[in-house]
């Protein structure tokens, strides 16, 4: 049997029609399928590859942690080096308040336990989300994603949460001191990249204050440079109470995390004792590979260039048939006049080279989230590849 046949037997699909290219080999911004073909990663993994594909600090930190020692004990108990290391690494680039790091497997499961942990520290079990969020799959953060079609099918899900609209006044005069936690995305990855008002986003964090309520945010997606600062909540001028990351957090590796004060933190230790446990989170591969990664990011000029390429991709994204473009950072999302449209687009572009989606609450829309490594050529080439598939889609 091939590689394809297996694949669509043994490996569980996620859709009926996955992109199902097989790919041999990844480098910088680019991947390599069996026929030697070479395509531009559009999107970054979904904005896990933030300095590229296999960078080789990334690479040898794997290859010297592995040799020295992979899986030893469920996370938590054993002093392992490259957690204690990453997480002092992380925190040193973090305000004051987010100085104790919870590492997981994903993404998904620190929202899980940001949730837990705001319960916890505040005794109360409602909980404000957004309509069109999204905070992964699992069944707690399932239940605050922003969609009835994504949730109803596994329905009962968590009670006492509230969802609201993005940029509305609504969800700041539900926050009451019943509220355990707010949780949202700085900028809002799936709708098609929406950015908040700086306005409403620190009235949130006041009414918070005012009511003793726990502010997550999410920056799973947003985070490590991609909106051209470190943290997109720099830009807000807020700081978060819980802070949620994965994604570019393992360089590649698999790796997520919550953040919070140690105080905060500290709850989960007692009443009851492993108040959150985990057996590979905070794999110490993962976060030798992730801590390498961020040095080279933080070691390079990117972060300072993203908004100079974003605006290379602003300007040069010009087409009738585009309707509209949401940028923020090197995150853009291009709007069609339909799904149908977009779909084709997205075919076309991977027929010519070009590895984009679409997103999960604006299925009319492009993804493009390119490795912030891109250079100003490859960039404007990206460009050229897009509105020359959008015009052989719409002839």
């Amino acid at each position: 049997m091939t590689n394809r046949q297996l694949f669509l037997q043994h490996v569980a699909q996620t859709s009926q029609t996955p992109i199902g290219i097989e790919m041999v080999k990844a480098a910088g911004i680019h991947l390599w399928d069996t026929d030697g073909k070479k395509y531009v990663d559009l999107i970054s993994g979904f904005s896990v590859c933030n300095i590229g594909h296999s960078h080789p600090k990334v690479v040898k930190a794997v290859q010297e942690q592995a040799a020295e020692y992979m899986h030893l004990i469920v996370y938590g108990e054993f002093i392992e080096s490259p957690q204690t290391a990453y997480a002092k690494f992380l925190t040193d680039h973090l305000p004051a308040t987010l100085n104790c790091v919870y590492f997981t497997n994903s993404g998904a499961e620190a929202t899980e336990g940001a949730m837990k942990l705001a319960k916890r520290v505040t005794g109360r079990s409602k909980i404000i989300a957004f309509n069109r969020s999204y905070h992964g799959s699992t069944q707690g953060a399932l239940s605050v994603m922003g969609d009835e079609y994504w949730r109803n099918a596994f329905r009962p899900l968590l009670p006492d949460v509230y969802h609201y609209d993005y940029n509305n006044e609504d969800a700041i005069n539900a926050i009451d001191s019943q509220t355990a936690c707010v949780i949202l995305e700085t900028v809002q990855a799936e709708s098609g990249i929406t950015t908040p008002s700086k306005e409403w986003l620190q009235t949130i964090r006041k009414k918070c204050d005012e009511h003793c309520v726990l502010l997550i945010l999410d920056e799973i997606q947003s985070g490590f440079g991609r909106t051209g600062t470190r943290w997109a909540f720099e830009q807000f001028d807020i700081v978060p109470d819980i802070l949620l990351l994965g994604k570019a957090l393992g360089g590649g590796m698999p790796l997520g995390a919550f953040i919070a004060s140690q105080k905060m933190m500290n709850t989960l230790t007692h009443d009851p004792v492993l108040g959150h446990i985990s057996t590979f989170g905070g794999h110490p591969v993962s976060c030798a590979a992730g801590k390498a990664a961020l040095e080279v990011l933080l070691d390079g000029n990117f972060i300072a260039e993203v908004k100079r390429k974003e605006k290379i991709l602003i300007d040069h994204l010009i087409h009738p048939a585009i309707i509209s473009k949401n940028s923020f950072g090197l995150w853009m999302s291009l709007q069609f006049a339909s799904d149908e449209i977009n779909r084709a687009v997205i075919h076309q572009c991977i027929q010519n080279g070009l590895i984009t989606d679409w997103f999960l609450f604006a299925p009319d829309r492009l993804r493009i989230a390119p490795p912030l490594i891109i250079s100003d050529e490859e960039i404007k080439e990206v460009c050229s590849t897009i509105i020359r598939s959008i015009s052989q889609v719409i002839k």
